[in-house]
């Protein structure tokens, strides 16, 4: 029963949010198809429904968080169109299809990431139509614009660009985790609260929750990264690892089970077809699995306790 509701109540945000995206017309045509093509391909909707959610908590009515909710998603989305890109993670599959970049080629892919972006911030402006004058629109829109940036989102990413194939502490990668991932659900969650009328002791309270929420839900993506099943993910497996990523797998495998990555192997691997790489996966996998067993049980543990700690 809750898991139909949580699917129905996923169709409704994502019907929402629809409303939102761009016509696709006019001379530039093509980027809005880009566009579209990402955002509606579908996903867990997760960030528009925490911020629904939240809204509701604290007492909000009304449609003024719609907006916002559909920015936080085309922010999302733009991320991931430029997270798959050859410069980065070089993924080839995203919810089940074939990335941006593979479709519309790079320039276009990036192009749509940027447009997605500025779309956001377009579309976050209609908030304004529908209170005028209500400072915590203004508000909501600080916490989108300081939570996707340098300070949040991106500053996240470009240390886990930095320090891929490179040892990484603890703290390193907490901060990753806390900006890369966490910054958006802080952000849908604040933005909620805001646009609802909380204080701001709650809404450091609530920034706090989703922080929680957004490294638990890290950690749990790179245990699926492990054990999942591509066909079900809708994404490749394992690709963490072949692109030398430091993650929570590694952070709590016992250093007597830890192996030395094999960096160049998936460079060779990558000049060939997705399911040509399989063979090359596979083998992968077995080592991976048999150096950080002993993370799975302590990531799920810390997953958990993360989720629970504040009730």
């Amino acid at each position: 029963m809750e898991k139909n509701k949580l699917e129905l109540h996923t169709k409704e945000v994502q019907n929402i949010i629809y409303t939102y995206a761009p016509a696709e017309e006019g001379f530039q045509k093509t980027i809005f198809t880009a566009m579209n093509y990402s955002f509606q391909a579908g996903g867990k909707r997760l960030r528009p429904l925490l911020m629904q959610e939240t809204y509701r908590l604290f007492g909000g009515t009304g449609k003024v968080v719609e907006p916002f909710m559909a920015a936080i998603e085309m922010i999302h989305t733009y991320s991931l169109i430029h997270d798959d890109l050859p410069a980065l993670d070089n993924d080839e599959y995203r919810r089940g299809r074939k990335t941006s970049h593979v479709v519309f080629g790079e320039a276009m892919a990036i192009l749509a990431g940027d447009a997605l972006l500025n779309y956001a911030f377009e579309t976050a402006c209609k908030a304004f139509e529908l209170k005028p004058g209500n400072q915590t629109v203004a508000r909501a829109f600080t916490i989108l614009a300081k939570k996707a940036g340098v300070n949040g989102m991106i500053g996240g990413q470009v240390v886990d660009v930095e320090m891929t194939g490179k040892q990484m502490s603890g703290d390193q990668l907490h901060f990753v985790y806390e900006n890369k991932t966490g910054a958006l659900i802080e952000a849908s969650m604040m933005i909620g609260a805001v646009l609802a009328g909380a204080t701001e002791d709650e809404l450091k309270q609530v920034e706090m929750i989703a922080s929680d929420i957004g490294l638990a839900f890290q950690i749990q993506d790179d245990l699926l990264d492990i054990l999942g099943d591509s066909a079900v993910l809708g994404k490749p497996v394992c690709s963490d690892e072949e692109n030398g990523k430091v993650t929570s797998m590694t952070e709590f495998a016992p250093r007597t089970a830890q192996i030395k990555f094999d960096r160049d192997l998936p460079r060779h691997a990558r000049g060939k077809s997705h399911f040509a790489q399989s063979e090359c996966r596979m083998s992968r996998f077995q080592r991976l699995i048999e150096a950080q067993s002993g993370a799975i049980s302590p990531s799920r543990r810390k997953s958990a306790g993360l989720l629970t700690k504040r009730k």
